[in-house]
């Protein structure tokens, strides 16, 4: 019998039934890049390539189980946290996340497929997500309406809005060493002009920009894109990569997954997370 050798990390989401986000996708990313994956279910979706028309949360009690019976077997190189649905759930995983300070935390919790919940229930839960999760993560990722949806949770009414910048510097303060904010301005430091149909994602650390790397855009539309990108980066740490490495090389292998992305169905392309594994004629 071998003993394990590939990295183990534990992931945190919904189950998708097409494996196109999730955990299931994240499993897939995770064996692709030479890390073994273990998930823990926050919801079951109802779903297809093109939308998910419904949802159901997993009890609290239940996700911290899952995690807890797995975590006294087994241990984690990395955790990636990723779609909670309600605040108890985000509690529970970031009690269970506070006993493994020293394995990484990739923390990517949006997710623009999912079903809304109302304006209370959703600032509730970017509130908890912000007080008790953000302070545990090596690294937040989040877009750029992201980062100001979670930013309404700490400004005053009155205070008007604040810059990316700004914004970022608030979670850095509250205890993550890096913010990945996706979908920034391409233009370069000093102003300069960007490429056509270019997009941005921008790395930020305790001395400010850390990457600003600008990527030109593909034609979709895809699903799973953002998930495939923090899924990656996860990997890449479990094995032993910095941030900077990480996030440098999870880009490549997103950008190669969404060139090789495959359509399902009637619905939208799914990134092909195993395209570096195969021939160029299974690509064709």
């Amino acid at each position: 019998m071998q003993n394990q050798t590939s990295p183990l990390i534990l992931s945190f989401g919904a189950a998708d039934p097409a494996g196109a986000m999730g955990v299931q996708a994240d499993l897939a990313a995770f064996s692709a890049l030479s890390c073994t994956g273990l998930a823990v279910t926050t919801a079951l979706l109802i779903g297809d390539s093109a939308r998910v028309e419904d949802l159901q949360d997993i009890d609290p009690d239940w996700v911290a189980d899952q995690a807890r019976v797995v975590l006294e077997d087994m241990t984690m190189a990395a955790f990636k946290v990723g779609a909670l649905t309600n605040l108890e759930q985000v509690a529970a995983i970031a009690e269970i996340l506070s006993d493994y300070p020293d394995a990484p935390l990739i923390l990517d919790p949006f997710s623009s497929r999912l079903p809304s919940p109302s304006d209370d229930d959703a600032e509730e839960l970017l509130t908890a997500i912000r007080q008790l999760l953000v302070p545990q993560a090596t690294l937040v990722m989040l877009s750029q309406v992201e980062l100001g949806r979670l930013a309404e949770t700490w400004r005053e009414e009155d205070s008007g809005e604040g810059t990316l910048e700004s914004d970022v510097e608030h979670l850095l303060a509250l205890g993550c060493e890096y913010v990945l904010v996706t979908g920034t301005p391409a233009g370069g430091a000093q102003g300069d002009a960007a490429a056509p149909n270019t997009l941005a994602n921008t790395l930020f650390g305790g001395d400010g920009v850390i990457l600003h790397d600008a990527w030109q855009h593909l034609t979709g539309p895809f699903i799973g894109a953002g998930g495939t990108l923090s899924a990656a980066l996860t990997a890449f740490m479990a094995r032993g990569a910095d941030v900077p490495e990480a996030v440098a090389a999870a880009q490549e292998y997103t950008v190669g997954a969404l060139a090789h992305a495959q359509r399902y169905g009637m619905g939208k392309l799914v990134p092909n997370r195993f395209f570096h594994l195969q021939s160029a004629a299974d690509l064709q």
